[in-house]
């Protein structure tokens, strides 16, 4: 396969190691995938393999028997995407913020978020086309998902904070794998990040890898850290003219 255009705004490229923890398997079967061709890749002049995002999104959405994206999009299959989509996705653009550097006023965000809830793990999610990106993140290596993957896409279906007590027995996440491999999450509770117009752009999240849930006020001050989140995000759109 040759290599695509080197634009990866839109659909990022993913080494091997990468593309083999997002499917939840082990190097050698990534590689095997890639040799038979069920996962479609390039090498790079230096003998490197590369894969991107959606091929990998798109995988996944195989195996788990869900149709391809594309035709969520277009009214088919599950209800899986908000029904105001392409213009919370045109608000989410206009914030600059996806792939944008790391911001002070966010991590600390992240860092309160594990402190107040006794969490390791803390994500400023935003929830991109076809992937969920990390604004900031603390406890997890990785600075994005496919959007299939992202527990945030259910977030920001509701206006409300979601809270999963055991990823493992709840039938929308047990398969992820992301569940039933590395990073094992068994706890999530997100609070879904709305801009001035109302749109909900992504989340603020915390995660363990023991079933749990948070306490009232934990969960309190979660919201409070999600507030500040999305007031600090409203500043960044433009004004309208």
């Amino acid at each position: 396969m040759p290599a695509p255009s080197s634009d990866t705004s839109d659909d990022p490229i993913l080494t091997t190691r990468e593309a083999a923890r997002l499917l939840g398997i082990a190097v050698s079967t990534a590689q095997q995938w890639i040799e038979n061709g069920l996962l479609p890749a390039w090498k790079t002049p230096g003998g490197h393999r590369r894969v991107r995002l959606s091929a990998v999104s798109a995988l996944l959405r195989e195996r788990a028997g869900l149709a391809p994206l594309a035709s969520l999009q277009a009214g088919g299959g599950p209800a899986v995407l908000p029904h105001d989509e392409a213009e919370r996705q045109a608000a989410l653009d206009a914030t600059g913020l996806v792939d944008s550097g790391a911001e002070a006023v966010f991590d600390r965000l992240t860092w309160l978020a594990t402190q107040v809830t006794d969490s390791p793990i803390a994500m400023l999610t935003l929830v991109d086309e076809q992937r969920q990106w990390f604004k900031s993140r603390v406890g997890i290596g990785f600075s994005e998902t496919p959007r299939e993957l992202a527990f945030c896409s259910h977030t920001i279906l509701r206006d409300e904070p979601m809270m999963v007590a055991d990823a493992r027995l709840d039938l929308r996440f047990r398969d992820n794998p992301m569940v039933t491999g590395a990073p094992h999450i068994r706890f999530y509770a997100g609070v879904p990040l709305v801009d001035a117009d109302g749109y909900r752009l992504g989340a603020l999240c915390v995660m363990d890898r023991e079933p749990r849930r948070l306490r009232e006020r934990e969960l309190r001050a979660l919201g409070e850290l999600a507030d500040i989140a999305a007031e600090e995000i409203r500043r960044r759109r433009p004004a309208a003219s």
